[in-house]
């Protein structure tokens, strides 16, 4: 199981994704990498280290203020291993495990939200659509600094994660830092997380917006249905499509290459590169294109992370799509799940993916091909301007058209391009690249 996942949260009822029992970020479909295939064999075990591991144990049970029994010391001991490898890395538990198994299925217990840890603290990587956190006002970049009263600065992402799950119908609050202001409060109530992987709909005749939230197992499907449904709607061929990808934290692998596959008709989507045998794939399109190659912009943020990346990379690098909004979140690495006894698993990095190019993104995230910052819209009323139809007896018009005086327009129907700038310019770009290209 490789999953790419974004960030090191255990889906804290909070969304996990990047990953299932396959790979994260970029999973697919259960996947078990077996054990002991490393390429390179095995060195002596360290006998120093291992006595010094010996007597740290004798130590604790002996001379600890409270008993503690072998058991705990060797999961910790376990745990430890893991997290010091890097922030993806990490031992599951069972009721980790099977968090994990759940995350991809659409639906999981929690507040909604994907974190990850900074300089001591747990940030915000994204918020996910329609669930408390978004609801309550969370936003990516947000610092947790405390959890029901607790600071979280030196606490592990495993034990932040635990302190935000909960029953629910339980209320939990949240102590967040926004821009470096003033800590401020948000009590939210755990709850059900259904997240509706694909959202789409007409933003003016002609153009179809499409949003993937995250990456699950069906949303390759879904994002077909979107598409057919975009062309029903419309009547006719599209003009252009705008995908947004903007707070994605990513998910399975396979749902990012047959997203791709949508939009392109040939070439390399993604490969991945590791020391393992089955950490080596390759991923090309099928030629199975339900777009009609119609003009098409992708907008991503630093909210964009894993799969998100792999879709983004891969329509920017094969020159299907033009990039806008700014840098993404920059994880380009693969974890595969390790199924272990007891209903335990390891979740560990495996290897690096690289876009069709060769771009290794890891830390450096993709960079739009055009940069828009997040930006406050304001309207300017224009009714009161006297126009020519106003005027009495005035001239019609040659052809036939319809006078338009003023106010004759009426009330537009609400739409998302309204009150979001970057999607408002993407829409402005799309409809350019309709005119050049003679749609």
């Amino acid at each position: 199981m490789l999953h790419l996942s974004r960030l090191t949260s255990l889906a804290l009822t909070i969304a996990l994704v990047i990953g299932a029992p396959l790979a994260f970020a970029a999973q697919p479909a259960p996947v078990v990498a077996p054990a002991g295939t490393a390429a390179t064999t095995k060195a002596p075990l360290p006998l120093d280290e291992l006595r010094t591991f010996a007597e740290v144990m004798d130590r604790i049970k002996a001379a600890y203020v409270e008993p503690v029994d072998d058991k705990t010391l060797l999961e910790n001991a376990i745990k430890g291993m893991l997290s010091n490898l890097d922030p993806h890395s990490a031992y599951l538990g069972p009721e980790d495990f099977a968090e994990l198994q759940e995350s991809t299925s659409g639906e999981f217990g929690g507040l909604g939200i994907e974190v990850g840890a900074e300089d001591g603290f747990i940030k915000v990587v994204s918020p996910i659509d329609d669930t408390p956190a978004s609801k309550a006002g969370i936003q990516a970049g947000d610092f947790i600094v405390k959890i029901d009263g607790q600071p979280t600065r030196g606490q592990s992402m495993t034990e932040a994660v635990d302190k935000m799950r909960g029953k629910i119908g339980q209320k939990i609050t949240l102590t967040l830092v926004r821009d470096g202001g003033t800590p401020f409060d948000v009590t939210l109530t755990r709850a059900v997380i259904q997240v509706k992987s694909v959202k789409s709909q007409l933003l003016e005749s002609g153009y179809g917006y499409i949003r993937i939230t995250q990456f699950q197992v069906k949303t390759g499907e879904e994002v077909s249905k979107a598409l057919a449904k975009l062309r029903k709607d419309n009547g006719k061929k599209l003009k252009g499509i705008i995908l947004d990808l903007r707070n994605n934290p990513g998910g399975v692998l396979q749902a990012a290459v047959e997203v791709v596959d949508h939009f392109i008709t040939k070439g390399l989507i993604v490969y991945t590169k590791g020391r393992i045998a089955n950490s080596e794939l390759r991923f090309s399109a099928t030629g199975k294109d339900e777009s009609e190659a119609v003009p098409m912009v992708v907008l991503i943020n630093g909210g964009s992370a894993s799969a998100s990346e792999i879709v983004a990379g891969a329509l920017q690098d094969q020159k299907r799509a033009v990039l806008m909004g700014t840098t993404s979140f920059g994880k380009g690495s693969v974890q595969t799940v390790l199924p272990l006894n007891n209903e335990r698993a390891l979740k560990i990095t495996t290897a690096l993916y690289y876009t069709p190019n060769g771009r290794s993104i890891q830390a450096q995230g993709i960079v739009p091909d055009i940069e828009v910052r997040k930006a406050k819209i304001t309207s300017e009323q224009d009714s009161d301007y006297f126009k020519e139809a106003d005027l009495q007896g005035h001239l019609g018009n040659g052809n036939g058209g319809v006078d338009k005086p003023t106010g004759s327009s009426g009330k537009a129907k609400p739409m998302p391009q309204d009150d979001d700038y970057q999607l408002a310019q993407a829409l402005s770009l799309l409809k350019g690249l309709s005119i050049t290209s003679g749609r």
